[in-house]
C-alpha cells in the first residue's frame, strides 16, 4: 500500500496542509472513502479528501491514474461504487441520474479539452444553451458572460469562425452562466497554444479571485503549479499533495507561465 506524501512545498504551508487534511467545516466538496470499481479494476481506491470553498486545486497523475474518474464523480456525471460524496452540504452519493443532472446544472460548471460547441449556433446561443437547464434563457446575462471572457464582439460568430482559444473561452463563459460554486476543467489548455493557454488560465485566476472553487485536471506541470494545491493520483489513490505559495492578488493583472520556450510545446497540438 502506498502512503500518501502530504509534505507541503514550503514549511510555511504546513499548517494549511494539516487543516485541509482534517476536512474543514467550510469544505465545498468532501470525499470519504470513495472507490469506483469496474470488475477487478479499482479506478478509484478509497479516496478521501476535502476541498474548502474558494480553493484552486490541480489534479495530476499518469494516464489511468483515476483523474477522469474522479472528475466524473465530483462533477455529478457518475456515482461511486463505495464511499460518500458531499457537495455544498448535500450527499450526492446515491442520487438518480435526473437528480445528478439537476445538481450538475445548479452547482457545477464544466470545461473540457474538446470544446463541445454546437456548430450551427452562435457563440451567444451556445452560452444560452446552458441556461435551459437552470432557468429561462437570458440573452443579456449570456452576453455579459461573453464579455467577462473578452468575447462580446464575437457573440454572433459561429464556432468555425472562432480560433481554438476563442472557442475555449466560449466554453468558459458557458460554464459560468449559471454562477457555479465549483468549476471543473479537464485538460482545458491541452489543445491551445501558449498565448491562448495564458488567456484561459488568467480567466481562471480571475474566477479564483472572485471566490470560485476550481478543480483543474491537467498533465502539464506548469499549469498544475498555478493552483494552490496539487493532488497527485496513481492507481486510483492519492499518493502526494503539494502546496504552492502564490500571491494571487499580484497575479490578478496578468498571468505569465514561467518556463515556456516560445512555441516549443513538446507533445502538444497547438490551436491558434
Amino acid at each position: 500500500m502506498t502512503t500518501p506524501d502530504t509534505t507541503p512545498t514550503t514549511a510555511a504551508d504546513a499548517p494549511e496542509a494539516a487543516q485541509a487534511s482534517s476536512a474543514p467545516t467550510d469544505a465545498l466538496l468532501t470525499l470519504d472513502g470513495v472507490s469506483k470499481i469496474y470488475g477487478d479494476l479499482h479506478a478509484l481506491d478509497n479516496v478521501s479528501l476535502a476541498i474548502p470553498r474558494g480553493q484552486w486545486v490541480s489534479i495530476v497523475g499518469p494516464s489511468g491514474s483515476g483523474k477522469t474518474t474522479l472528475m466524473n464523480i465530483v462533477g455529478a456525471m457518475d456515482t461511486a461504487t463505495k464511499g460518500t460524496v458531499m457537495l455544498d452540504g448535500h450527499d450526492i452519493s446515491d442520487l438518480t441520474a435526473d437528480e445528478l443532472t439537476e445538481v450538475r446544472c445548479r452547482t457545477i460548471g464544466l470545461v473540457f479539452q474538446q470544446f463541445h460547441l454546437i456548430g450551427h449556433l452562435t457563440a451567444l446561443e451556445n452560452v444560452m444553451v446552458a441556461q435551459y437547464y437552470h432557468s429561462m434563457p437570458d440573452e443579456k446575462e449570456a452576453l455579459e458572460a461573453l464579455d467577462r471572457v473578452g468575447l462580446a464582439d464575437r457573440a454572433t460568430h459561429l464556432p468555425r469562425q472562432l480560433s481554438g482559444g476563442e472557442q475555449q473561452r466560449v466554453c468558459v463563459a458557458r460554464a459560468l452562466i449559471n454562477y457555479p460554486k465549483l468549476l471543473l476543467a479537464d485538460e482545458p489548455t491541452g489543445n491551445l497554444d501558449e498565448t491562448n493557454e495564458e488567456i484561459v488560465l488568467d480567466l481562471f485566476n480571475q474566477l479564483h479571485q472572485d471566490g470560485t472553487t476550481l478543480m483543474v485536471v491537467t498533465h502539464d506541470a506548469l499549469v498544475a503549479e498555478q493552483g494552490q494545491r496539487e493532488i497527485r493520483l496513481d492507481h486510483g489513490k492519492v499518493v502526494k499533495e503539494t502546496w504552492h505559495d502564490h500571491n494571487f492578488e499580484q497575479r490578478a493583472s496578468g498571468l505569465v507561465l514561467p518556463g515556456r520556450d516560445g512555441d516549443a510545446r513538446s507533445g502538444k497540438d497547438k490551436v491558434r
